[in-house]
């Protein structure tokens, strides 16, 4: 399988350079580069990439509102990895609640960026879990919990929502099994569910839900604690 990827930033220099650090990884094949958030969306249309690399401070159209728009007007499977040169902020943020799968720092190791293309084009979360609380949390502590997306939590089953609650506080499907007494086939099912039912893209979806929905808050203790 080759991942097809899209190179989105306003710096030439720096599409040109990741365009090089991943064309030389035979699994991965950069279909194209873009310079605005409305370039991403025409390229992405043309190219119908598996992952778009996107930056996330652009002007015109910022990565945030580029990546909200091609994932809603995708009609094929297509993951968002954010770019950025700053620390987890409320831009990285907002990206996630649009749609984005994880987010990489541009300094980031040339040997680690293609192992982060395949991660998201795998269906990963391209977060830490304890990177995706602390941002998710920094955002939502002094935030009433969202009404409308609380009332979407009836859709989900008692065991579901125990499901949920384990991976919004960054723990592994083998990790839940154990806790919850369950198979790891019973978790994968009760995730697939779960996103189903909420109409989800990945984990990194489901730890923003469960806090926006308060379903769990920042200051919640860990899984068996």
């Amino acid at each position: 399988m080759t991942v097809r990827v899209l190179i989105v930033d306003d710096q030439a220099l720096v599409r040109g350079g990741f365009a090089m650090i991943l064309g030389i990884h035979r699994d991965i094949e950069v279909v194209g580069q873009a310079g605005t958030g409305a370039e991403a969306i025409e390229a992405a249309h043309a190219h119908r990439p598996d992952v778009v690399l996107m930056d996330i401070r652009m002007p015109h159209m910022d990565g945030i509102e580029a990546t909200e728009r091609l994932l809603a007007e995708a009609d094929w499977p297509v993951r968002v990895l954010i770019l950025t040169t700053f620390d987890p902020d409320e831009y990285v943020y907002r990206a996630l609640r649009a749609g984005a799968s994880g987010f990489v720092l541009k300094d980031i190791p040339a040997e680690h960026l293609a192992d982060a293309v395949r991660t998201v084009a795998d269906g990963g979360a391209l977060l830490a879990p304890t990177i995706t609380r602390r941002l998710i949390g920094q955002f939502t502590t002094h935030r009433p919990a969202d009404s409308a997306v609380a009332h979407r939590l009836h859709r989900l089953t008692d065991r579901e929502r125990d499901v949920l609650v384990a991976i919004a506080r960054g723990h592994t499907n083998s990790e839940i099994a154990t806790h919850l007494f369950i198979g790891p086939a019973t978790v994968k099912s009760h995730v697939s569910s779960i996103l189903t039912k909420l109409g989800l893209r990945d984990r990194t979806q489901m730890v923003v839900f469960a806090y926006e929905s308060g379903l769990i808050t920042p200051g919640d203790h860990d899984i068996g604690h």
